[in-house]
């Protein structure tokens, strides 16, 4: 485990250091540098603290970092720890011992961020011990009550537990709780920009029934599983939650979820947008948005740049500069062609004269590209060993059956090859 330390140097200045604890002994991974002023010794500690935390993602708590000083770090060359006297008349207690360690200012922490967000509303102690436990360890509800003690706070029976849980339902916890993360992020990121996916959950059980069915994993898992969307600000702080079928398409999924988070906070006709992934790319839900008055950014499939792309490759080819924007239009119905070779210039997208399309703005990364080509070479590679025989034929992309038998796709590769980095 790696952690920030303060110690004191020889010449009286505090050296701020990342050390590790390897086999009982503290070893430093990083001298950040030493202090001599408060201001030096707060700007050392943060730059340890980012060397620490590195690429990891952190949980933000809104909680205040305490002010460091270099007065408070023990100074080793006196002798004393920098602790204030004992009042007079007062007697110093003995050295103690240890009884029982727990982490209770995590518990403390987390109990106020549930406060502050307005979840107390519901004055149910044992749930909130029970959201809090969810978060520091995922685990079954029998065994949230370990997680708890570990963590400092009054269990209860596992009865308790499931009788609460039963409020849930008959208290309208949902409901409520839906209205103060609305409150919430009204007044501090704001609703213009929302996000939506969609995950699935599997169950290990033998039986489908009415709600968990075997449906599309990426997995590849034959169990029985639920589909889940969430919706959320710009910042990701979830608004509204929904459970579907297993069997459910996600593109079924979205409009669902948006009209329920309009209906439970009565803010239809408010403008919005909405973004989300390719997956819910379908015309049905983009027609739904938009009568709904609903602006959204959805992904868009690279399959789809040949056509939306037209006059791009005719007069200017398919090579593209870094950081490169196309900014153009996309038929809504594959029937539709909006875009022509015979205009030079990209068509700028008017809802009036483009009722049959939308607007569709492409960008070309040169990072993006250079994985695509490593994702092409290995599949000619295989197409490749296929063709050949030295692997067994599976469905493999870039090879075609012919009556001569197996051939490497030429066409196919070509045009795959054309659009990467897009």
């Amino acid at each position: 485990m790696a952690f920030v330390r303060k110690v004191r140097t020889a010449s009286g200045a505090v050296a701020v250091q990342v050390v590790r604890k390897h086999r009982g002994r503290h070893e430093i991974i990083a001298h950040v540098g030493s202090a001599h002023t408060d201001v030096e010794l707060g700007i050392l500690l943060e730059r340890a603290r980012n060397l620490l935390r590195g690429d990891q993602g952190m949980l933000e708590l809104d909680v205040p970092s305490p002010v460091e000083q270099i007065a408070d770090v023990a100074d080793w060359r006196t002798g004393q720890l920098s602790v204030s006297p004992p009042t007079a008349g007062r007697e110093v207690a003995g050295p103690g011992r240890t009884v029982r360690t727990t982490a209770r200012l995590l518990y403390d922490v987390l109990a106020s961020v549930y406060d502050r967000l307005g979840f107390d509303v519901l004055d149910d102690a044992v749930f909130k011990d029970l959201v809090i436990a969810r978060i520091v360890e995922p685990t079954s509800k029998i065994d949230a009550l370990r997680v708890l003690d570990d963590l400092g706070a009054d269990t209860v029976s596992y009865k308790t537990i499931q009788r609460h849980l039963a409020q849930i339902l008959t208290g309208d916890y949902r409901d409520r709780i839906a209205h103060r993360c609305f409150e919430y992020a009204a007044a501090t990121g704001g609703l213009g920009l929302l996000l939506f996916d969609v995950t699935t959950l599997y169950f290990e059980a033998e039986k489908e029934d009415d709600l968990r069915k075997v449906g599309y994993s990426k997995e590849r898992r034959v169990d029985p599983q639920i589909v889940v969307g969430l919706l959320v600000d710009r910042t990701g702080f979830p608004l509204e939650i929904g459970c579907f079928e297993g069997n459910k398409a996600e593109t079924h999924t979205l409009i669902p979820i948006v009209r329920q988070f309009q209906t439970r906070h009565g803010i239809d006709g408010v403008e919005m947008v909405i973004a989300a992934d390719a997956g819910m790319l379908s015309a049905s839900n983009l027609t739904a948005l938009d009568e709904a008055g609903l602006k959204f950014i959805v992904g868009s499939r690279v399959t789809k740049a040949p056509g939306d792309l037209t006059s791009h490759f005719h007069w200017h080819g398919d090579v593209f500069t870094d950081g490169q924007i196309i900014d153009t239009v996309t038929p809504r119905h594959a029937r539709s062609v909006v875009n022509t070779v015979k205009r030079r210039a990209e068509p700028v997208w008017d809802p009036v004269r483009h009722p049959t399309s939308w607007r569709a703005i492409w960008q070309y990364t040169r990072k993006r590209a250079v994985r695509d080509n490593q994702t092409l070479n290995a599949q000619e590679a295989r197409a490749k060993a296929v063709v050949d025989g030295t692997k067994k034929a599976k469905v493999t992309r870039f090879v075609k059956t012919t009556t001569a038998g197996q051939q490497l796709d030429d066409a196919a590769l070509g045009r795959a090859r054309s659009l990467v980095g897009l």
